[in-house]
């Protein structure tokens, strides 16, 4: 890379740490490392951070939290590192804003690989703002990029996680193709998942409660047997 991007590895364990920040100074990234989401914290206030590699068991805070608030506020590269194969914290993971998922033990060298692509994306992705129009309109629903919140025709507001908004926001872009689940994996930041993970379905099926589609005969987002998913309702712009 011409210019240095900064990572910040967190993970209570130091030989990781060390091993971790040796494959990416290689790479030509600048390294900082932290013990706990504390420590971790107090560096991100300091340091301007284009990826953090976070392990989800801290003695402090549990890495999907910090994922969350991070992600509140930030769209820093995340890529979690976890000891427990569990679909479960996948899930989680990915509804928390995280970009990667890996499974200790792993190989640094990939995950320094990883890494150095993430920071590439993250570093050339335009804002959503600087895509989207401030509102999208579908059925009986609106979209605001800007508060990233959902609409209904009666006024009410209502949360999406941030998992939520990238997967709606990617049906309202591809709206009347069918979408296959690694596309729509592929579509969310370009996460790189496990080609058997089902944390796709899963969103799809809250994304559903929250916009009052019946899985049974849904209207918006349509199953396409073998394909994956279909949005079905026509979106217009408004500012």
């Amino acid at each position: 890379m011409s210019v240095s991007s900064r990572v910040l590895v967190v993970d209570d364990d130091p030989v990781i740490r060390e091993l971790l920040g040796s494959y990416l100074i290689r790479d030509n990234h600048e390294v900082l490392s932290a013990e706990t989401a504390a420590e971790a914290e107090t560096l991100l206030d300091q340091y301007p951070t284009d990826l953090v590699l976070l392990d989800i068991r801290l003695p402090d805070k549990d890495g999907l939290t910090l994922t969350r608030e991070l992600r509140a506020r930030s769209e820093i590269g995340i890529i979690l590192i976890t000891g427990r194969d569990d679909e479960i914290d996948r899930i989680v993971g990915l509804e928390c804003g995280a970009d990667d998922y890996v499974v200790k033990p792993f190989n640094p060298r990939e995950l320094a690989s990883r890494a150095k692509n993430l920071v590439r994306r993250v570093r050339h992705a335009p804002s959503p703002q600087a895509l989207q129009e401030r509102l999208k309109h579908f059925g009986d629903w609106a979209l605001d990029y800007n508060r990233r919140r959902l609409l209904g025709s009666d006024g009410q507001e209502h949360a999406l996680t941030h998992g939520e908004f990238q997967l709606l926001s990617v049906f309202l872009r591809h709206a009347g193709q069918t979408l296959s689940r690694d596309q729509l994996m592929d579509q969310l930041r370009n996460r790189e998942w496990l080609p058997n993970d089902r944390s796709i379905d899963a969103m799809v099926g809250r994304l559903r409660r929250k916009l009052h589609d019946d899985p049974a005969d849904p209207r918006l987002i349509i199953t396409v047997h073998g394909a994956g998913y279909l949005f079905g309702a026509s979106v217009r712009a408004a500012h």
